[in-house]
């Protein structure tokens, strides 16, 4: 996923769910440290007013394209124009601009909460003190490291390594990620249990090539991220030399986790990161003295088995932490904590986290404004208590209604689909339609809405709020292991502009918070719609079928349900875009990858040709002329526009070029070209010529 935020404490499984991507998360701890800003009026509300990109947004067609050479300059080609990249965004994209829209609601929530007075409720009182206490930067700067200091003092105490599984389970309860990872999944093979997994985890830099791949760029990247911990622990306290001496070492230490840690296409493979393991086998990489009292300090229950997700990085971390200097060790910790906290620290920390994490990795300037960061901090500490009140202001009724119908149409549409394949045997067909019709549908908000009274929120502790936060969530994940599964629940926010399917539980889920324009909007027609969020539900569910979905079965378990020359059709089908995105440059001399982006891809093709279909067949129902014309375009256009738009962006460089080496999604160009040429329908609605560009010789057809 192009997931521009993460979760504070959020505890991610070894294969996390799909999810629609090149999309933004309201959420709480963002993977770019944010900028401390007066706690002025002018900062407590948005300075302009956000609106939203119309569904169907001729601004931003350029007429002077030929649709048939280039359809995505064609549908989008005036849209970087229209939308310069403020100095606050690594981007602009049609979910940027919701999620701006989005942020200003949560906004105007907050303020009201965080106003006070007797009538709040319990949940009112957690939002708005939450939201208050972040942006009060006044009060944190007079804080200074008072806050933190009680972790500081605990890691200057560590004497040796049998002080550390205590130390490093209170740190990742609270969401500092050091030298592992720890949470619960559902068993991939017997989804109906919930287990623990550990996993690779603790590096700085985005992922293990930033510190193996050669080149120019990337050393640079390295040694501007030493010099950031060298200025983070500096401004901490060390002293400059030794904090110097402390990052170099730091770097180390995290080059040789990285050299432990899996590609990040290998963890697209569902049974590469499975490995499970009763709990004595475990204790062979980390004993049980060790082991336990790490796990009694993050507050997980005991447990009898446990997914290794790869052991040989958990060997290699073993091995790597006796063969370093307690010390280095100690400066490790304290580095991460520092940035971890940085959002609550003063502002001194919280630019030097920027400086790095934003400007120097993706080119944006500048840090969002403090409102926006602190409305998105309360959204992923407290999501479903502030989503239940922006459900009931933002979210129409009959919205719910109509993304259900469209879904049936669309999952009708694959059912259709499967009938039809020439390629795949009737008894592979048979288990496709019972995954299928084994799809759950999550729509808008959760059923029940989730319990915080056993979270504390203060007016006056911002850092306390975030470290409280990170752990009620951390307690709440963790106490599901050895628990029956909930399948009500929610990954994601009702406000998050995003979707996802999960393949452990068999579900794809729509928040509130993308089900609004452009993607989904009430004032368009069907042809609009369909083309929009029709194609992002057929995307969630063409995901259950992907190269990674297929994997596993109508009851969420990881099993072999393909006979053995449908799996190789299959392959030699998902090989043909691995091969076409493979080729596409999109950036200086980087190339898409399309191993890592096979899956994206897979659903971006699928997606589109079931929303297609199943918009045709709700035209038939409704008897609508295809023919007649809007705005100059007659449906089946309107349609490919539409789907060509979700993609439309106006990017940075340095965005761009990390989005291709860490994130499984395809650039957005290359998302809305690369799935447009592959549909039956596209050439007929543009009458385009044999032999044009964006018309194939062999189109690549998975679904």
């Amino acid at each position: 996923m192009k997931n521009r935020t993460l979760l504070d404490g959020w505890m991610m499984k070894p294969l996390a769910a799909a999810s629609l991507g090149a999309m933004v998360v309201l959420a709480s701890g963002t993977a770019l440290a944010q900028k401390p800003a007066s706690a002025s009026a002018a900062n407590n509300k948005p300075a302009e007013v956000y609106k939203p990109i119309p569904g169907f947004d001729l601004s931003s067609i350029d007429t002077s394209v030929d649709p048939c050479n280039d359809f995505y300059k064609f549908a989008c080609g005036k849209f970087a124009a229209n939308h310069p990249i403020p100095g606050d965004q690594p981007e602009v994209d049609q979910f940027y601009a919701l999620y701006n829209v989005n942020t200003q609601s949560l906004n105007g929530i907050l303020a009201k909460a965080a106003a006070g007075g007797a009538d709040r409720t319990a949940n009112e009182q957690k939002i708005g003190d939450y939201y208050k206490s972040c942006m009060d930067t006044d009060a944190i700067e007079a804080k200074g490291l008072a806050p933190i200091k009680p972790w500081l003092d605990e890691i200057d105490a560590v004497h040796s390594t049998r002080d550390l599984p205590t130390l490093v389970g209170k740190l990742q309860r609270n969401g500092i990620d050091v030298f592992f990872g720890y949470g619960e999944q559902q068993d991939f093979k017997d989804a109906s249990k919930q287990i623990a997994f550990v996993d690779q985890a603790g590096l700085g830099l985005p992922e293990r090539d930033y510190y193996l791949r050669t080149g120019a760029k990337d050393e640079t990247i390295r040694k501007q991220y030493v010099d950031h911990v060298a200025k983070m622990l500096t401004l901490a306290g060390t002293p400059a030399e030794q904090a110097q001496k402390d990052a170099a070492a730091i770097m180390a230490f995290e080059t040789t986790l990285a050299k432990a840690s899996m590609p990040v296409t290998d963890r697209r493979d569902p049974e590469k990161v499975y490995h499970l393991q009763t709990i004595a086998t475990f204790h062979q990489s980390i004993p049980a003295p060790a082991f336990n009292q790490f796990r009694k300090a993050i507050s997980s229950p005991e447990i009898s088995e446990i997914n290794n997700a790869n052991p040989e990085f958990i060997t290699a971390m073993m091995k790597a932490i006796d063969d370093t200097n307690i010390e280095t060790l100690k400066a490790y910790m304290r580095y991460h904590l520092l940035s971890g906290a940085a959002s609550r620290l003063p502002k001194r920390f919280d630019d030097e986290n920027f400086d790095f994490y934003g400007r120097k990795l993706t080119g944006q300037p500048e840090q969002s404004a403090r409102w926006k960061r602190c409305s998105n901090a309360v959204n992923g500490a407290l999501g479903e208590a502030l989503g239940q009140v922006y459900v009931s202001q933002y979210f129409a009724g009959d919205s719910k209604a109509k993304m259900l119908e469209m879904v049936h149409d669309i999952e009708n549409a694959m059912e259709r689909d499967i009938d039809q394949l020439d390629w795949m045997s009737a008894t592979t067909k048979a288990r496709a339609k019972e995954k299928l019709h084994g799809v759950a549908n999550k729509i808008g908000y959760p059923d029940k809405w989730r319990d915080y009274t056993k979270l504390e929120v203060k007016a006056d502790d911002a850092l306390g709020n975030k470290f409280r936060g990170t752990a009620f969530e951390n307690d709440r994940q963790l106490a599901k292991i050895g628990q029956p599964v909930d399948h009500s629940e929610w990954g994601m926010t009702p406000p998050t502009v995003n979707a996802y399917y999960d393949p452990s539980m068999n579900d794809i889920n729509f928040p509130a918070g993308i089900l609004q324009p452009a993607f989904y909007d009430p004032k368009q027609d069907d042809a609009v719609n369909y083309g929009h969020i029709g194609a992002v539900i057929g995307h969630e569910l063409t995901h259950g079928f992907d190269d990674e979905g297929r994997k596993f079965d109508a009851k969420g378990n990881m099993s072999d349900w393909w006979t053995p020359e449908d799996a190789k059709k299959f392959e030699q089908r998902t090989d043909c875009l691995v091969n076409e995105y493979g080729s596409f440059t999109a950036v200086d001399d980087v190339k898409v990858n399309g191993k890592l982006t096979l899956g994206e891809n897979t659903a971006d093709n699928g997606g589109l040709v079931l929303a297609y279909l199943a918009y045709l067949e709700r035209a038939k129902m409704n008897k609508v002329d295809l023919s007649a014309k809007v705005s100059g375009y007659d449906a089946h256009q309107r349609f490919y526009i539409a789907y060509a738009q979700n993609w439309c962006e106006n990017s940075r460089p340095e965005v761009i070029r990390q989005q291709v080496l860490t994130d499984p999604h395809s650039p957005d160009h290359f998302r809305a070209n690369g799935a447009i040429v592959n549909q039956p329908g596209f050439a007929a609605a543009f009458s385009c010529k044999k032999g044009a560009p964006m018309v194939p010789v062999n189109s690549c057809r998975v679904w």
